[in-house]
């Protein structure tokens, strides 16, 4: 058996689903590649596991698609408060709920396919100034991608750890054997949470928690929704419990000399907006494009881009989160005009402004005219 490369044009750190995209990416404009994590696949993690239609292209163009039984198309989002509700329909393409697990698995047959080299069960110990240490050994490479999450070390090893902005909060996700009932992901506003319901596969739905205390599990939170809880009694559980902090978190930079972050590494979205994943295959592609052209700066200044349209609309529903008055008054107006959640659906998920829309209240609501805005005391 031949022994092991010891030099690369790329070293990624980290084998998640950014670290993968990187490599595939990259791996397709011709560079050699090699990716390393100290765990093996497939690798979990706590998240609403919804991907909008956006992620769907991108994961396309790195050649990896899903098979119906194992994933499930999902038409758009509706949002629940109480007995109010409000749903839109994404424009053209579904979007698809998938297993974690099973979609690192795709990104990891592709990835062997196209010819990265992966290194599972390796750890990266350092940097150093013509590549990286793995397990303590030099390992030569024109580049280093940090791609190893929200705690990146790659990150803190390049100096590149000073953040204009952070904030964390709490996810826990449990998956539940049984048929889904709605085509749509669902987002449950309760006291101080969220929680997302996604269909990810014919017999399997996902049912994630988010919130600012990390006390909080999902069996105590499922009791403020009653209409909820009820669907999922009974239920067999498919997974166990699984957490994971979100993290929202903007760097200065994310290219210092050879090193490049991608993904949480690179800075962090609310998982609220369920951009996530979305993201991190964006700026896969990017930095592919930018390594071809020998134009880094390129890479910087389209993360930054990137990034403009995630952050938006996570101040924007963590505004509904902290503020209960003004999120019923929200929800209440989309509800009698659901045309606005459709346009504000379409530009979350990148589309055009041109979505069908229904809006559902099992009681009158008083929504307030086009032209109102709530005032300052509505948010306190």
């Amino acid at each position: 058996m031949p022994a092991p490369p010891n030099k690369t044009d790329l070293f990624v750190v980290g084998g998640g689903p950014a670290g993968l995209a990187a490599a595939i990416a990259a791996r397709q404009r011709g560079f050699e590649v090699v990716v390393a994590d100290p765990a093996r696949p497939p690798i979990d993690k706590a998240c609403g596991e919804g991907l909008m239609p956006e992620s769907i292209n991108a994961l396309r163009d790195l050649g990896v698609t899903f098979e119906r039984e194992q994933s499930f198309n999902f038409r758009g989002v509706r949002f629940v408060e109480g007995r109010t509700s409000v749903e839109a329909d994404f424009p053209g393409a579904s979007g698809i709920g998938v297993r974690r697990t099973y979609l690192h698995r795709l990104l990891v047959d592709r990835a062997s396919q196209v010819g990265v080299s992966l290194l599972w069960g390796t750890r990266v110990t350092g940097l150093y100034r013509d590549g990286v240490l793995v397990d303590g050994s030099a390992f030569r490479c024109g580049w280093v991608v940090g791609a190893d999450g929200q705690k990146s070390r790659v990150r803190a090893w390049a100096g590149l750890d000073r953040a204009r902005h952070e904030s964390t909060r709490y996810g826990f996700r449990r998956h539940y054997q049984m048929p889904p009932w709605t085509d749509h992901v669902e987002v449950h506003w309760g006291i101080d949470c969220q929680v997302y319901v996604t269909p990810v596969g014919p017999q399997e739905v996902s049912v994630a928690l988010l919130c600012r205390d990390a006390r909080v599990r999902l069996d105590g939170a499922l009791s403020q929704f009653p209409e909820l809880n009820r669907r999922l009694a009974g239920a067999p559980f498919s997974s166990s419990e699984r957490g994971a902090v979100t993290a929202s978190r903007r760097l200065h930079n994310v290219v210092r000399d050879r090193t490049i972050l991608v993904g949480d590494a690179s800075g962090s979205v609310d998982a609220i907006t369920g951009e996530g994943l979305c993201l991190s295959f964006r700026q896969a592609v990017a930095l592919a494009d930018a390594l071809s052209s020998g134009d880094l700066d390129s890479y910087q200044t389209e993360h930054r881009r990137l990034a403009q349209r995630p952050i938006f609309m996570s101040r924007m529903l963590l505004s509904l989160d902290r503020f209960p008055k003004l999120r019923r008054r929200v929800l209440r107006t989309l509800a009698a005009q659901p045309a606005v959640f459709a346009q504000l659906l379409a530009m979350h998920a990148g589309g055009s402004m041109g979505l069908r829309a229904s809006a559902i209240s099992n009681r009158p609501v008083l929504a307030l005219p086009a032209t109102t805005q709530p005032s300052p005391s509505d948010a306190l």
